[in-house]
This record gives C-alpha cells, structure tokens and sequence, in this order.
C-alpha cells in the first residue's frame, strides 16, 4: 500500500497530515507548508482497492477512466525546528476504509518514531465572512488541549470531527501517538470556497508552536481577495447595486468572470502562480520551455483554463516565423 521511495533520516518528527474538506481549509493548510518549506516527497500511499471510479473523465471528445486519487508523504528536517513528515490525500475514500488506511498512515510514521500528529479541519459557524475566524483545538489527552490552549485557541468540549482529518486523529491515539486536530471556524455559507483566512489562522498555531517562521502574508493577501469577491456575489443575489465605478448592478457577464477569477485564483497557491507566470515568459522567449509550462499547468489540473494563452505561444511563434 505504502511505496517507500528513499529513507530520509529523521529524529522524532512530528507528523501534519490533510486531506481535501470543506472550506479546503486542511488541504490548502498543508499545501501552503509544502510549497514555502521546500518538503520532499519520499513515500507515495496507493490504495487503488479503496477507490472506485464514480465516472468518466471526458476531454476533447474523447472518454476514459481518471486516474485513482493517491497519498503523498514528504518531509522536511530542521535546524530551528522539528523534523517534519507531511502527508497529503488527493481525495478521502469511503468511510467504511477511513480506520484501516488511517491505521496503515500511522503505522508507517511510526517506524520513524513520530512525535506527534497535527490534522487540519474546518468549523462552519454562522459568522460572517470577513470576521477573523477563531481556531478551535480537539486533543488525544487533555494535557495536550491544555498545552495548545495557551495559542489563543478554544477547547472543542464535545462535537463530532468527520473525515479522515478527525478519524486519524483517533486512530492516531489508540495506537499510543500524542495529537490534535486544529479547526478553523468558515461561514456555514462558504462550506465549498477555499477559506484562506481560516488556513492563515490555522498556520499562525502550528508555525508559533514548532517555531517554523513562516510568512504568512500570501494567505492574508488571497483572504482579502476572496472576501472583496464573496462580498460581490453576496450583493448580487441580495439585488443590491455594487459600486465599481458608479453603482452599476453586476451583469451575468460580470458573475461569470467573479466565478472563474475565484476559481482560478483559489486553486492555486502564491508560489504556484508565481512559477507558471515564470515559465510563460521563459517559453515566450524560448518555445523548448513550454514543455515544462505544460508539466507545471497538468501537476495542478488546470491546463484547460490555461489552453488559449498556452496555444498562444505557438500561434505567436508561427506568425512571427511566417513574416520572417
């Protein structure tokens, strides 16, 4: 199930493990880390019994089945701070195979002799969107609740946490390993947007309690943009008047480019656009680079809102070679 790929040497790490969820304030809390802490991936979790195609993938007119989601364990070893085990799910399987893949997680980390386990998951409460949201905190041992409380955090007394982000956690327990799930409060209306306040916030705990440094100033950054974007759509549906420049009502066209500027910009993390951006000046100088560009749009699926301006590229190359 668990293909090992190289054997760092670790010393007691701790262990920060995320699948997708709501408010995708797990997944893009450990995406973040990921991809500002230079991690390397040396173990891939398959686990292809576990997930069954629930349809076809159809593109250009042509069908096939899609690739099976996987695990991908990374780590990273630290002079100012622990050493690290990241592991990240595409997707979570059926509940009734969350216990036995979380048991074969925790058994892997283990024969590193892991320290603890940090899961990420979201808390939908009725607040608005641009209230700084409050980080909960569920523990394996009230000594452990006790201890992260100290970060500003509220103790989750009774309740339940769905998913592999919670179910982990507890497997994590009964086979002796100390942990906590951290939960970022999401309005209950925004369950299906990222919530990158959420992850900030989320990050703040993690990056005060292992001494990480992060700069979490990217996240700040989405988060403002996210909620300048909500608060458009909102107006929308109220029929209220946005003022752009004058108070114009938005247009269909005008909520069809809000949704997709959302999409584009939430599904990607800063230094992701940072790169693609990079590679389409390096293949607007060199047209060998789009190969790479093409590798880069594929890893983060999402060549197809990419397509013209990277068919663009060529289009260019060949008119300038025509008038050449």
């Amino acid at each position: 199930m668990i293909r090992q790929i190289s054997s760092p040497r670790l010393k007691e790490p701790i262990v920060i493990a995320a699948w997708p969820g709501m408010g995708e304030v797990a997944y893009r809390s450990a995406l973040f880390l990921r991809e500002v802490m230079g991690f390397k991936m040396f173990a891939k979790l398959e686990a292809a019994e576990y997930f069954k195609p629930a349809a076809i993938s159809v593109e250009k007119g042509v069908l096939d089945i899609p690739s099976l989601p996987a695990g991908f364990f990374y780590y990273a070893k630290g002079k100012n701070h622990p050493d690290i085990i990241l592991f990240l799910g595409e997707a979570q399987p059926p509940l009734e195979h969350a216990e036995e893949l979380s048991s074969a997680i925790i058994g892997f980390v283990a024969r590193f002799k892991a320290k603890f386990l940090f899961t990420f998951a979201a808390k939908p409460e009725p607040i608005d969107h641009k209230v700084d949201p409050a980080v909960w905190v569920a523990a394996t041992h009230e000594e452990v609740a006790k201890r992260l409380s100290k970060f500003n955090l509220k103790v989750l007394k009774e309740g339940q946490i769905s998913g592999l982000n919670g179910i982990v956690v507890g497997v994590a327990k009964h086979k002796g390993l100390k942990g906590a799930c951290l939960l970022g409060e999401i309005p209950f209306y925004t369950v299906q947007i990222e919530n990158p306040r959420a992850c900030a916030n989320i990050l703040k705990v993690v990056n005060d309690y292992l001494k990480l440094n992060l700069n979490l100033s990217p996240l700040e950054q989405r988060a403002k943009f996210i909620e300048a974007e909500i608060d458009k759509l909102i107006s929308y549906l109220k029929g209220e008047a946005v003022k752009e420049e004058g108070p114009t009502p938005l247009s269909d066209e005008d909520i069809d480019k809000i949704k997709k500027d959302l999409a584009a910009y939430t599904k990607l993390p800063q230094s992701a656009r940072e790169k693609i951006e990079k590679l389409f000046k390096e293949a607007q100088e060199d047209i060998s680079a789009a190969s790479k560009l093409k590798a880069e749009l594929d890893r983060w699926n999402i060549y197809k809102e990419y397509e013209d301006r990277f068919l663009d590229l060529f289009r260019k190359k060949k008119k300038k070679e025509d008038t050449q």
